[in-house]
């Protein structure tokens, strides 16, 4: 099922939490938001959710308004949110059965669905105690587990991995990756590594406003401008070695990293692979590495919402 965001505000007074933003997610789509606190992450899941309202502009899920078609569009959405909101002195198996009734699910279905939810989420252990005796991780797989409990078509996931240790956060990540292949998801997360790995798409929102939207890959090119690369070469003086490479047509600058290394930047839309290789030949050095620097996620992330 998509989702269609049209220049959509959130005002609170005189302040625009979100300002004007305008993007789409297909099925079949997991989608990052990326932002620094503040920046409107939660504001616009919450509005696509339902649970707050548009100032201005307009959210089409499946082609029909949140604004004529609000109740019955929450039925298709899956919400986990930032701030996990629990029963914390219910069981387990009879919260989520809480939460299947309160969505709808025929009594038929039920019991079946809570033991495929308490199998997906990894609650097995756990699914007889009270959910507040429950680690803060068992809490958050809790919270996935009622986002799905109903087999929503598009699943909204705010800091979904909080709390988890790296070996759930990695099953947590394939479960999404497969709910992904037919369900609209949208997940907000500050560990940026997770979100490249996890989504086919990141978007970047700063101060209400979109600020990058792409692949992590394009995002990259984007940013890239120059060509950087860091090679290791052998049999040479590091003082000659750094000299003749500074002297070659495609090269602007470079340095010294450490023994044997050597970073090199090409100059605005040119290649310095196949000279730094054809020096070592001619100079008789062994070229033992020569390995690409990308733009990490992090510096785009920083540069984009550092003003």
């Amino acid at each position: 099922m998509d989702i269609k965001i049209d220049g959509v505000t959130k005002r609170y007074g005189a302040q625009k939490a979100v300002d004007g933003i305008s993007f789409e997610v297909k099925t079949g789509e997991i989608l990052g938001f990326l932002g620094p606190n503040g920046a409107g992450k939660t504001t616009t899941m919450k509005m696509i959710t339902n649970y707050i309202a548009i100032s201005e502009g307009d959210i089409t899920i499946g082609g029909k308004s949140v604004k004529q078609h609000a109740d019955k569009l929450k039925g298709f959405i899956g919400y986990l949110p930032e701030h996990n909101p629990l029963y914390l002195d219910m069981p387990v198996m009879d919260y989520l059965a809480f939460c299947a009734q309160l969505q709808g699910m025929p009594k038929s279905k039920l019991n079946a669905r809570i033991r495929e939810m308490i199998e997906l989420c990894g609650l097995d252990r756990e699914k007889h105690k009270k959910i507040g005796e429950l680690s803060k991780g068992y809490r958050q797989r809790v919270g996935l587990a009622q986002a799905m409990i109903h087999d929503p078509d598009i699943l909204i996931l705010d800091e979904p991995t909080t709390g988890l240790d790296p070996n759930q956060i990695v099953e947590i990540r394939k479960l999404i990756k497969e709910l992904g292949r037919a369900k609209t998801v949208i997940l907000s997360s500050h560990i940026l590594q997770e979100v490249e790995a996890t989504c086919d798409r990141i978007l970047i929102i700063d101060k209400g406003r979109i600020v990058a939207d792409g692949t992590a890959a394009s995002l990259r090119s984007k940013s890239q401008g120059q060509e950087e690369v860091k090679v290791k070469i052998e049999d040479g003086q590091s003082a000659d070695i750094l000299a003749k490479l500074e002297a070659l047509d495609s090269v602007q600058t470079a340095t010294v990293e450490d023994a044997d290394y050597f970073k090199v930047q090409s100059l605005a839309q040119q290649s310095s692979k196949r000279d730094i290789f054809q020096l070592c030949v001619e100079q008789g050095w062994v070229l033992t590495e020569m390995i690409p620097i990308e733009t990490r996620l992090e510096d785009i992330f920083r540069n984009l919402t550092s003003n």
